[in-house]
C-alpha cells in the first residue's frame, strides 16, 4: 500500500497576556503546553510550549504556544520565527491590548503571510460587545497580512467555535507551502536538556532541509561537530526529520550544559557564524528615531544578542515609519543567512521598534547603497556577480554557499549567465571576467616596464608577480590567469611579454663571448666568478645580467654560489663517470680522475649527488 505523504505545518499563537492562548491550544489538541511549575502556579505562560495535532491523514500540525507578558517577549520571539500560520488571539471581553499590538508588529515584521484571528473567551462577551470587537479588529489589521484573514469566535471553556476553528485551520493549511526540505539543514535550538538514558537532547523547529540518524552536523557559532544519535518528531522516533517539523535530536559529542537557546545546528561544513550583518530595516512609526551607534536587542531565530546600529545612508538617525539599509554589529556571532528575518527591540525601555531582512553577512567595510539594492531585489546571477566582482581573488563554492545559503546546484545554474569565468581545476572557482582582464592588463604593464628597465633579463619570476599583485590568492590562481593571457609568455618559473626578445648590444655580445670562453677554456679548474665578470668589458650590473642569460641558455652551469662551469666541462665529467658506473670511490680518487683540487672536488661531488649521477654512502660515493 502506498504511504501517504505527510504535510507538516507549524502554527504559533500570538496575543496579549491572559487572552487564552494556552487554553486555546489545549482545546484544539488536548495538550497543556504549560510545562513549568511556575507557569501552573501563576496561570501564565513564561516560556515556549509545544503541542501537536493530526487534522487529517496527510496534514499534521505542530503548535508553538508563546508567552504574552511583556517581560517574556524575548521568549515569544524565540518561538515565532519558524511558524507558518499564526493564530492571532484577542480576548472578546478585553479587545486589543498593548502586547496585542507588539505581537502584531512582530508577526508583520517577520513576514508572516498566513493567519487566523481568534476571538477567545466569547462566552464572556455578549453579542453586541463581540460585534464591537470584530469592528475594532477589522480596523486594526487593515492593510496587513491579516486584512482578509478569517475571524473566528471561540470559547475554550465551553468548546463553542472550536470545531469551526479546526475546519478553518485545515482550510488555510491546505494553501500553505511547506518549508523547503531540499535546502541545507538548519535547526535553531529553543531547548536543550539532558535526559537519563539518552544524554543531550535539543529541540527546535526545523526551518530548512532534512536531518537523518547518525548524520554528523555542526553546532554554531563554535562549529563543533555533533552526531545525531536519535530523532523524535511529535514524541515519535523516526529515522529522519524534514523542514516544517517540530524536532527533538539526541546529540552525541556535546554536553547539555554547553548548549543554550539561540545556537543552531546546521549541515556540517557549510556555514560560518557572523558578527556583522547588512540588512534592509523597517523602523516602526511608533518608535523613536534610530540614531547612529544606538544599542539594541537583536532577535533572529531563537537567538537574542546585543547589537550596535550603523545606518548605511549617512550618520543621520533613521526616521520612524521609514525603511533603510542598516548594519548591525553583533556582540556575539550568530549563524545568519541572506533572507533571514529579524526583530530589533530598544535597550530601554525594552520594546519592539522594528525588524527586517538580512542581505549580507560579510560585507566590505564601505559598502554602497547600490550594492545593497542589488542584494535586496536582484536576480540570483546578479547577486552572485556582485559578490564575486567585489572579492579580492574570486570565490570558491564553499564561500558562495556560505555567503548566499543557496544550494550548489542553484549556484551552478546561476553561473551559466554571461560574465562569469568558472574554473573547474585544480578546484572549483568563480571569477569576474572584467577582473581577469584588469589583472592581465596590470601584469602586461608591469612586464613592459620591467623589460624597458632590464633589457638583458628574461623576465620576472612568477613568485614576484604573485606576491605583489595577488597576495593571499590561491597559489594556482596565477597559472589559471596566465592560461588566458595572449600577450604574456611563461618560461618555467619566469614570466615575460610574448613579444620580448633579448637583443644584445655589440659590447654586450663581446662580453658574453669573453665570459663563456673564460669558463670553456678553464675546464673544471674554473676561475673566480667575480674575476671573470670584472674582465668582461662591461659594468658589473650588465655583466651579471649576461651571466644570467648564459645560465638560462644552459651554456654555463652554476654548481654553487661562487662556482660556475661551462656546460662542455660538465658533459665531459658525466661521460667520465658513465664509464665507471657502479664504482665506489672517495674524494682522493675523484681528484685523481679529474686532476682538480679539493676546492672544486667537494662542490662538484655535491652537485653530482643532486643530479643523481652519484650517491653518497658514508665517506665514499657510488656512480649510479
Amino acid at each position: 500500500m502506498k504511504s501517504v505523504e505527510m504535510k507538516n505545518i507549524i502554527i504559533g499563537t500570538a496575543g496579549h497576556i491572559d487572552h487564552g492562548k494556552t487554553a486555546l491550544v489545549g482545546a484544539l489538541t488536548g495538550i497543556d503546553t504549560d510545562r513549568l511549575r511556575e507557569e501552573k502556579q501563576r496561570g501564565i505562560s513564561i516560556d515556549l510550549g509545544f503541542a501537536h495535532l493530526a487534522i487529517s491523514e496527510n496534514v499534521r500540525l505542530g503548535f508553538v504556544d508563546v508567552p504574552g507578558h511583556e517581560r517574556f517577549i524575548k521568549n515569544m520571539l524565540a518561538g515565532v520565527g519558524g511558524i507558518d500560520l499564526v493564530l492571532f488571539v484577542i480576548a472578546a471581553d478585553e479587545s486589543i491590548k498593548p502586547q496585542t499590538r507588539e505581537h502584531f508588529d512582530i508577526c508583520r515584521l517577520l513576514g508572516l503571510r498566513h493567519g487566523i484571528v481568534v476571538l477567545t473567551k466569547s462566552d464572556l462577551a455578549d453579542p453586541d460587545l463581540l460585534e464591537l470587537v470584530r469592528l475594532e479588529v477589522d480596523e486594526f489589521v487593515r492593510g496587513s497580512f491579516l486584512e482578509n484573514a478569517p475571524v473566528i469566535a471561540v470559547s475554550s471553556t465551553t468548546g463553542a467555535g472550536i470545531a469551526g476553528l479546526q475546519a478553518e485551520i485545515e482550510k488555510v493549511a491546505a494553501s500553505i507551502h511547506e518549508k523547503d526540505a531540499s535546502q541545507y539543514f538548519r535547526l535553531p535550538i529553543d531547548r536543550a536538556f539532558s535526559m537519563r538514558g539518552f544524554g543531550t537532547v535539543v529541540t527546535g523547529t526545523l526551518v530548512s532541509g532534512t536531518v537523518r540518524l547518525e548524520q554528523e552536523v555542526e553546532l554554531h557559532p563554535g562549529r563543533e561537530r555533533v552526531r545525531v544519535r536519535g530523532i523524535q518528531v511529535h514524541a515519535s522516533s523516526v529515522e529522519q526529520a524534514t523542514a516544517g517539523q517540530r524536532t527533538a535530536l539526541n546529540a552525541a559529542g556535546v554536553d547539555a550544559e554547553y548548549l543554550r537557546r539561540g545556537m543552531t545546528l546546521a549541515e556540517a561544513g557549510r556555514f560560518e557564524a557572523t558578527r556583522q550583518v547588512d540588512c534592509s530595516f523597517e523602523l516602526l512609526s511608533s518608535a523613536k528615531p534610530l540614531k547612529h551607534r544606538a544599542p539594541v536587542h537583536f532577535h533572529a531565530g531563537t537567538a537574542e544578542v546585543e547589537a550596535e546600529t550603523r545606518p548605511l545612508q549617512g550618520t543621520d538617525a533613521l526616521k520612524p515609519g521609514t525603511r533603510g539599509f542598516v548594519r548591525f554589529l553583533l556582540s556575539e556571532p550568530l549563524l545568519l543567512l541572506p533572507g533571514d528575518r529579524f526583530i530589533v527591540r530598544m535597550f530601554s525601555p525594552v520594546v519592539t521598534i522594528g525588524g527586517g531582512v538580512v542581505l549580507d553577512i560579510a560585507a566590505p567595510r564601505k559598502g554602497s547603497i547600490e550594492r545593497l539594492r542589488v542584494l535586496e531585489t536582484g536576480t540570483t546571477p546578479e547577486k552572485i556577480a556582485r559578490l564575486v566582482g567585489e572579492s579580492r581573488h574570486g570565490l570558491g563554492m564553499p564561500e558562495l554557499v556560505a555567503r548566499t545559503g543557496l544550494l550548489e546546484a542553484d549556484i551552478q545554474k546561476a553561473l551559466t549567465s554571461a560574465g562569469f569565468v568558472v574554473l573547474a581545476s585544480p578546484q572549483f572557482w568563480v571569477l569576474d571576467a572584467a577582473w581577469i582582464a584588469a589583472q592581465l592588463e596590470t601584469m602586461h604593464e608591469t612586464l613592459k616596464r620591467f623589460h624597458r628597465e632590464n633589457p638583458l633579463l628574461a623576465g620576472l619570476s612568477k613568485e614576484q608577480v604573485r606576491s605583489k599583485q595577488l597576495p593571499g590568492a590561491p597559489p594556482w590562481l596565477l597559472d589559471a590567469l596566465l592560461a588566458r593571457a595572449k600577450t604574456l609568455a611563461v618560461d618555467g618559473e619566469t614570466m615575460r611579454l610574448a613579444s620580448h626578445k633579448i637583443s644584445l648590444k655589440q659590447d654586450e655580445t663581446e662580453a658574453s663571448a669573453k665570459i663563456e670562453n673564460a669558463f670553456r677554456s678553464a675546464g673544471l679548474a674554473v676561475p673566480a666568478l667575480a674575476a671573470v665578470l670584472g674582465k668582461s668589458g662591461v659594468e658589473s650590473t650588465r655583466a651579471r645580467n649576461i651571466l644570467q642569460l648564459l645560465l638560462r641558455d644552459k651554456r654555463l652551469i652554476r654548481v654553487s654560489d661562487e662556482l660556475v662551469f661551462h656546460a662542455s666541462a660538465i658533459q665531459s665529467l658525466r661521460e667520465l663517470l658513465a664509464n665507471r658506473r657502479g664504482s665506489r670511490f672517495g674524494v682522493p680518487e675523484f681528484k685523481d680522475w679529474t686532476g682538480i683540487s679539493r676546492k672544486y672536488a667537494i662542490p662538484l661531488l655535491e652537485f653530482l649527488d643532486r643530479e643523481r649521477i652519484t650517491r653518497r654512502d658514508g665517506d665514499s660515493r657510488i656512480v649510479l
